[in-house]
């Protein structure tokens, strides 16, 4: 159960890091302040402040997230009127940092009630200090000042021209794709490694080598390590998942086989032996497919694997949208539990597929047009491209808004149907 867990928590912590961690250097390559970088979700544990950004581990690992100053989902840096706010100064008499947390005590710092303040254009801050309401002071706000929010978090304060709303399509559109990408290169790193752990890469022809475990029908019949099966019962066999098929047909079944050799092709005939998969009885022979060990293949699988796959669920989600939607095709927190479980159970080489297979499916699904998901931002990205002028913010917190509503709603009717169809039914 342990094993488990922590299996859980570091796949699922590689892939949030991964795809976060595009859009964060991305942005920052950009010129787009970062104000969070959060790995997980809820209250927060620890977090560490380093060049303008505050990196946090919360407490939930289900999520993570990446904090733009000026996005649809940042929280203005707006004090209201009234507000007392304790202020730091520097020998310019320049505000560098303002506490809204009333947790700490700044040295030296500065009793003010706020009347009004600009922080994005401007610059300044505006209101009383140490409560004479007599005299209203206007104090200039330094370009990289902090907030400390009421959270005791320190963040910076973020002028217009770091914002991301202010941004060219062109970057938002790069800081959009870029966890998407870093999704793509996970894949297939991890499709690379696996190749690396198995000693090889599966060639998917009829050649075929002797296992040395279990049932050893083929060996006992004279078929050695290199020897092609052209043939089971008359029906051709080209590649080894067409032998695998023809052969999982008939267990406990006599079959003859075309084998070929380096000097000869001859008829063998055997009995096939069996084996439950699935609660599925299978014919096996005691054959597996050939490994091609060369440094070449091993890192052209990366490739070859997550361009498969990513044909694969493409055509799975073009199924779904033509008709045959299944919440049963969906996973969410609990499905990903459950099978990141059954992957711990065969391994490094189980966990580290299953880590390749679903950075691919989460790269797959963050490319659907959804408001609210990367592909949707995307589209927005490239509408203002062609427009040449941005959705209103309100417009865009609309489109936002909805997205989230549906993916929310989606997201709990997955995860309850995962919890039926894992551990109830």
């Amino acid at each position: 159960m342990l094993t488990n867990i922590i299996s859980f928590i570091i796949v699922f912590g590689i892939l949030v890091f991964v795809h976060e961690f595009g859009h964060f250097i991305v942005a920052k390559k950009c010129g787009i302040m970062v104000r969070e970088f959060s790995i997980g979700m809820g209250p927060k544990l620890f977090y560490y402040r380093r060049n303008h950004t505050t990196y946090t581990i919360r407490l939930l690992p289900l999520g993570g997230y990446v904090r733009l100053a000026g996005s649809v989902d940042d929280e203005e840096d707006e004090i209201k009127p009234g507000t007392i706010v304790m202020l730091q100064l520097n020998n310019a008499g320049v505000v560098t940092k303002i506490d809204l947390s009333k947790k700490n005590k700044l040295f030296k710092g500065i009793p003010f009630q706020v009347a009004d303040a600009d922080l994005v254009n401007g610059l300044w801050i505006e209101g009383y200090e140490n409560g004479n309401e007599d005299e209203k002071k206007r104090l200039n706000v330094d370009h990289d000042a902090l907030i400390v929010q009421k959270d005791g978090i320190e963040v910076q304060i973020a002028p217009a021209d770091v914002q991301f709303q202010n941004a060219p399509a062109w970057k938002k559109l790069l800081v959009n794709f870029a966890g998407i990408f870093n999704n793509v290169l996970l894949a297939i790193v991890a499709f690379m490694f696996l190749a690396f752990l198995q000693g090889g890469v599966e060639s998917n022809s009829n050649q075929v080598q002797v296992s040395n475990t279990n049932p050893h029908v083929a060996k006992t019949v004279g078929i050695k390590d290199g020897n092609r099966i052209l043939s089971v019962n008359g029906v051709k066999t080209d590649n080894f998942q067409s032998l695998a098929t023809q052969i999982e047909k008939q267990p406990n079944k006599k079959v003859t086989l075309t084998v070929k050799d380096k000097k000869k092709t001859k008829q063998v005939k055997l009995v096939t032996d069996s084996k439950q998969i699935n609660k599925q009885k299978i014919g096996v022979i005691g054959v597996k497919q050939t490994l091609n060990t060369s440094f070449g293949a091993k890192v052209m699988s990366g490739f070859t694997t997550t361009w498969t796959m990513t044909k694969s669920l493409f055509g799975a989600l073009w199924q779904m949208v033509s008709g045959h939607f299944s919440l049963n095709s969906l996973g969410g927190p609990v499905a990903i539990y459950a099978n990141t479980s059954e992957a711990a159970s065969l391994g490094l080489v189980g966990v580290v597929q299953f880590l390749g297979w679903l950075s691919i499916n989460l790269a797959v699904v963050n490319l659907i047009p959804i408001p609210a998901l990367d592909g949707g931002k995307i589209l927005l990205n490239i509408i203002e491209l062609i427009r040449r002028k941005s959705l209103s913010e309100k417009t865009e917190m609309i489109i936002t808004m909805v997205g989230f509503i549906f993916l929310a709603g989606l997201m709990i009717l997955v995860t309850w149907n995962d919890i039926m169809r894992y551990f109830i039914r």
